[in-house]
């Protein structure tokens, strides 16, 4: 997978307008309520095919996303670590390796491609494989997270002296 994908991004913002689709260029779509159908990139990871097969069902309108990293997505990976109940090394590690990925701010990370056909959400997603680490290290971090009060029970940590 490339480092950057913002020649991807501009190659198929190209192939939509050349190919006759119409780009709305919208937020992501994982977490819609409709059945998703999610296409394979890990075995095809060219959008050619897939955008093939959405203008063959005649779909017109594809959903594109393109996602950019920004500084604001280490800074609060680096706050929720400080409040994390690790052991001082495997902070400095994680702190470490965050600071690490400052070099891919500005990059784009990740690219989706979504089409709507028959009640149901064909989706095309490619994501770099150092946005995958990041994620990796964000899991670590919620991992070792402290409970919020709101787990405490079903009065969120507050009780009555009656």
């Amino acid at each position: 997978m490339k480092q950057n994908l913002d020649a991807l991004k501009e190659e198929i913002q190209h192939y939509l307008e050349t190919e006759g689709f119409v780009a709305f260029y919208g937020y992501p779509r994982q977490n819609e309520t409709i059945p998703v159908v999610r296409w394979d990139t890990a075995q095809h990871p060219d959008y050619h095919p897939f955008l093939q097969a959405a203008k063959l069902v005649d779909v017109k309108l594809v959903v594109f996303h393109a996602s950019e990293f920004t500084p604001d997505l280490v800074d609060e990976a680096l706050e929720d670590l400080e409040d994390a109940d690790l052991p001082r090394e495997e902070k400095r590690t994680l702190e470490r390796r965050l600071r690490d990925l400052r070099v891919y701010e500005g990059f784009t990370y990740a690219l989706d491609l979504s089409f709507d056909y028959q009640g149901r959400m064909y989706l095309f997603e490619l994501e770099t494989e150092w946005y995958q680490e990041f994620n990796e290290v964000l899991d670590e971090i919620d991992a070792a997270a402290p409970e919020d009060e709101e787990d405490a029970g079903p009065l969120g940590g507050y009780f009555s002296n009656n």
